[in-house]
């Protein structure tokens, strides 16, 4: 199968494993438009840890042979941070692979998976780590399904929540001062301090 992949940050393992079972792969970071992907006309694109939003000329170009890996429980923790924003707003936390929408992770669920963390041992960048962990597990062993449209979807319930880059800035001190090897329980505590 030709297949456009949209990656970014630990994205590439997973593009370069479809390549090893037999897909016929092109990796990207940089921003595309209609214009380079009817010149690959790729007949599946699937977008994991992409930085731009995917405009809807493209979604309708491929119609529904679309896909994204977000590492959150949506609807919760649509967009941008939702390992920190799943912590930080006690939302459930997870894992899922839906299909891509004009909205942002709003598309109709294929497959998805809660998880839960020890907050005082684990920490955000183990937390992120096994949530890529489990995703690219989950994609790898329903990829044959995914691609020939063999599991049905399910329509998000509820609203859920939606965070941005520019939301970083609530949380960035902390960062800086700790790092990502912060516990998750030491980050919830300082963000409440930090609100106050």
């Amino acid at each position: 199968m030709n297949i456009l992949f949209l990656g970014g940050n630990l994205a590439k393992e997973l593009a370069d494993w479809l390549l090893s079972i037999g897909e016929n792969v092109t990796y990207i970071e940089e921003k595309i438009n209609l214009d380079f992907v009817e010149k690959l006309d790729p007949e599946f694109i699937i977008s994991y840890n992409y930085r731009f939003i995917i405009p809807k000329e493209i979604i309708d170009f491929v119609q529904e042979n679309i896909i994204n890996l977000h590492i959150s429980y949506l609807p919760w923790n649509k967009g941008a941070h939702p390992n920190s924003w799943s912590f930080l707003e006690d939302n459930p936390k997870g894992i899922t692979i839906h299909y891509i929408d004009e909205g942002i992770d709003t598309g109709d669920i294929i497959i998805q998976k809660e998880m839960s963390f020890n907050e005082g041992k684990e920490t955000l960048k183990s937390s992120y780590k096994k949530l890529h962990q489990e995703i690219q597990r989950l994609f790898k062993i329903n990829w044959a399904k995914i691609k020939k449209g063999e599991i049905e979807p399910k329509k998000q319930k509820g609203k859920g929540n939606i965070h941005f880059k520019r939301d970083y800035g609530f949380f960035e001190p902390i960062i800086k001062e700790k790092g990502w090897d912060i516990t998750i329980r030491e980050f919830k505590e300082k963000y409440m301090i930090l609100k106050r």
